[in-house]
């Protein structure tokens, strides 16, 4: 026998949050329902979901604007990355995106360093653009100083 259930949340193989799908009545029973990934159809459930799913667009928008702010923020920023280099303004060793995260944390920026999106590892003195994501929809070019110390 089967089920006609409402997903809560997205359920991979199955079907996305608000789907409403046909399961065997074990898999609901057992599975689906005790981890609160699904709920029989009532009109109920159908307002439960729709009452998440708009405090969630909320809270995405929330996170976005205050994202767009912080992107705002960087692109004003620039860092100074002090280094030592040979006579040809080669770097004795490299600037990689910790230090990066680094330079912004002593600015009062907190990114984790999985968000510099560095290509490479900078090799030499200059000044470089670096990508930041800041959230998945927005990012913004830091602007890299690496000077002799």
């Amino acid at each position: 026998m089967s089920t006609e259930v409402l997903l809560m949340r997205d359920v991979e193989n199955l079907g996305a949050e608000g789907d409403i799908v046909q399961v065997a009545d074990g898999y609901a029973r057992n599975f689906l329902m005790p981890k609160n990934l699904a709920a029989l159809v009532t009109e109920a459930t159908r307002r439960r979901l729709a009452k998440v799913q708009r405090e969630r667009e909320e809270m995405q928008r929330d996170e976005l604007e205050a994202a767009r702010k912080l992107a705002e923020r960087v692109s004003k920023l620039s860092c100074t990355i002090p280094a030592r280099a040979s006579a040809d303004e080669k770097l004795y060793g490299s600037i990689d995106a910790s230090e990066i995260a680094s330079a912004l944390a002593g600015q009062g920026v907190e990114i984790e360093e999985a968000n510099v999106l560095l290509e490479a590892p900078i090799k030499e003195l200059g000044i470089f653009g670096v990508p930041i994501r800041i959230h998945p929809e927005v990012d913004v070019t830091l602007k890299v100083w690496v000077v002799e110390e």
